[in-house]
């Protein structure tokens, strides 16, 4: 889609630069899929170089420049890496273009990118206009249907994931209408080695749930947590009515409680 009101591109762009009627540049397949007449420039953030990937001693660091082929060639030997990066069911034009930023930033329901860094505990590093940073827990990032925390003139710079969860055991299903169809759900369910266990809930609601238990939850606790999403919350769209999405999601958390207790990586 043609942004037909952007009168300028600043490449690169830096904080200190915004102004009202900017937007922030990624990848821009999500910011070049609809109409936005109140963009009038774009600073460009994909010229300022970052390093797609940086390992440090407390987990890796995603740049919200880092593309999707990016991601699943330098972090897919974590399965659940790799099954997130399926989730887009796109071509290899859009992996090489789309990036993990922008699907955050869009945060629309079906975001895998925003699933795996809610389910493994990702923090968002944010910068304002003026340089300054703040950090945010992934689960906090996305509010709603297309609405973040960011503020006007911030960016997301980077994702933070943390090595203890990277190396945990993970159990992960996704549903949707088609065969090739967007997400109408997706669960992630993470076991930790000291015995800790949650259970993520994407796509299908407005904005991610996490649930966390001490211990892995009976059946009839898992049922209990699953009770205090809201019924508001699941998505009613064209993907999918919000009675199905909700019992897909007691479906697929029932699989994953079970996958996770037996202590198997599901395929």
């Amino acid at each position: 889609m043609d942004l037909h009101t952007v009168t300028e591109v600043i490449s690169p762009a830096e904080p200190g630069q915004w102004r009202p009627g900017d937007a922030w540049l990624g990848g821009g397949t999500a910011l070049l899929g609809e109409p936005r007449p109140h963009i009038t420039r774009l600073l460009d953030l994909a010229a300022a170089g970052w390093p797609p990937l940086t390992v440090r001693d407390d987990g890796v660091e995603i740049a919200a420049t880092c593309t999707i082929a990016e991601l699943a060639s330098g972090l897919g030997r974590y399965g659940i890496v790799l099954q997130c990066c399926h989730a887009f069911l796109a071509s290899f034009k859009i992996w090489n273009v789309a990036t993990v930023g922008g699907n955050l930033c869009a945060a629309l329901p079906a975001g895998p990118m925003i699933s795996l860094s809610v389910a493994l505990d990702g923090t968002c590093v944010l910068v304002g206009p003026d340089g300054g940073e703040r950090r945010v827990p992934a689960a906090e990032f996305v509010t709603g249907e297309g609405t973040t925390v960011l503020r006007d003139g911030e960016f997301l710079r980077a994702v933070h994931l943390p090595s203890a969860a990277l190396g945990s055991r993970t159990a992960y299903r996704r549903g949707s209408l088609h065969r090739h169809g967007r997400s109408a759900v997706l669960l992630i369910g993470r076991a930790e080695p000291a015995g800790g266990f949650s259970l993520t809930v994407t796509a299908a609601t407005r904005r991610p749930h996490v649930l966390r238990f001490p211990e892995a939850p009976s059946a009839a606790g898992l049922d209990a947590a699953l009770d205090t999403i809201p019924a508001s919350q699941y998505v009613d769209d064209v993907h999918g009515r919000p009675v199905w999405r909700r019992h897909l999601t007691r479906h697929y958390a029932t699989q994953i409680r079970t996958d996770l207790l037996a202590g198997r990586r599901p395929t």
